[in-house]
């Protein structure tokens, strides 16, 4: 059994670390508020800008100047947009998506030419020896998170993609569902997947062939469709944020609470030494007064 100082010295520092990680589950909680409530500020924006995309869907297949976004090509070079915390302690948050991107590598993609776009340091940190090619422009975009920095991402993805320099780009990420849950999610970028505009209009039985537009369709078309692709790749940062967030708030708690049941045990180890080493003093006691006494 240890000796009282050595358990003394494990409860301290069992205590210091149970107030570190009760201080970072107060400060995720905190930040998550603020995630969440940024998700809820943008998703009535991005529904209104789906429902006129939904409209103008029809007009779309047969307007030449925005038809290369809709453009599905042979897929030989292809984007991955990653999206991963600058910062661990966050359970199984960045694990899941390297074990995501890689089983992409291995399957989906095994034989082209991939190149992953890291958004966040940790997803970087676990591929930065592999072989394949890696753009690290934008590490820091988690840093000072806003709609600005994001949309010039998008702008220069969708530029490159028009260009030809990939034929489909896909992100990679952390849906946010709740605190407790984040589902790990591949979504296409680009090209735009028309048919899911038509579909849902369809379902809700919007054909508005009536509608006179101002500006024209064509003008909607080449401003709406571009801002439609950027607010996705914005949509998926911010529920990666949130899913950053809750998932430390939930690791932290857990330590927390290890950390209890282990001061718990130390405590209980310390009694029992403690209780030992006073037994042994009243027995030698004991035993020098008996020896006295003989």
């Amino acid at each position: 059994m240890a000796n009282l100082k050595e358990v003394r010295t494990r409860i301290s520092s069992t205590q210091s670390t149970q107030q570190i990680t009760k201080a970072m589950k107060m400060v995720s909680a905190t930040k998550l508020r603020k995630a969440q409530q940024a998700i809820t500020q943008m998703r009535p924006y991005a529904d209104k800008l789906n429902g006129i995309l939904q409209n103008l869907a029809d007009s779309a297949k047969d307007e030449s100047s925005v038809q290369g976004y809709f453009e599905h090509r042979e897929v030989q070079n292809v984007l991955l947009i990653v999206n991963s915390s600058d910062r661990g302690l966050c359970g199984g948050f960045n694990s899941n998506i390297t074990k995501e991107v890689s089983s992409l590598l291995k399957t989906t993609y095994a034989g082209k030419n991939v190149e992953v776009k890291f958004l966040g340091k940790k997803a970087y940190e676990f591929f930065k020896r592999h072989s394949f090619k890696m753009d690290t422009s934008a590490i820091a975009a988690f840093q000072n998170l806003n709609a600005d920095d994001v949309f010039n991402i998008g702008g220069n993805v969708i530029a490159d993609f028009l260009n030809g320099k990939y034929d489909e780009v896909r992100v990679v990420y952390n849906k946010f569902k709740n605190a407790a849950t984040q589902i790990v999610t591949v979504e296409k970028l680009l090209p735009v997947e028309l048919e899911a505009f038509e579909t849902e209009k369809a379902e809700q039985g919007k054909y508005l062939a009536d509608f006179v537009f101002e500006p024209t369709q064509k003008d909607l078309l080449f401003t709406i469709i571009p801002r439609a692709v950027k607010t996705q790749l914005y949509r998926t940062m911010l529920d990666s944020q949130a899913s950053e967030h809750g998932s430390r708030m939930v690791a932290m708690d857990k330590a927390t609470e290890n950390a209890g049941e282990l001061i718990y045990d130390l405590k209980l180890q310390y009694n029992q030494a403690r209780q030992a080493a006073i037994t042994t003093e009243i027995l030698e006691i004991v035993g020098g007064a008996a020896a006295l006494e003989g």
